[in-house]
């Protein structure tokens, strides 16, 4: 059976203004990427390190996001978006999502 996801265009709307609001933090977190899979081996763990950081940030700014949001909800429907939340951000963006479903 399909089932409507009660939250999915909230949540898509939150992702789009995240991806706007941190565009030049986005791109940084990629360009972190790059340069860690680039860096030879005496300069990985820096570049790791600093890619970590970017994706600490970012999932940090998605919990406050998620957070602000769940906050106003009604108690029953808190875990429903959350996980719709958690979800949608596995497949936006799966490598931020593993940190964020820390917090």
């Amino acid at each position: 059976m399909f089932r409507r996801k009660r939250f999915g265009n909230l949540i898509a709307m939150q992702l789009d203004v995240f991806a706007v609001d941190h565009a030049d933090r986005l791109q940084s977190l990629r360009e972190a990427l790059a340069q860690y899979r680039a860096s030879d081996r005496y300069e990985a763990e820096e570049r790791y390190g600093d890619y970590a950081d970017e994706i600490d940030w970012a999932a940090e700014e998605l919990s406050e996001m998620r957070d602000a949001y769940a906050m106003t909800l009604d108690p029953d429907l808190v875990e429903q978006y959350e996980h719709e939340f958690s979800k949608a951000v596995h497949k936006a963006y799966p490598a931020i999502a593993i940190i964020l479903d820390t917090l």
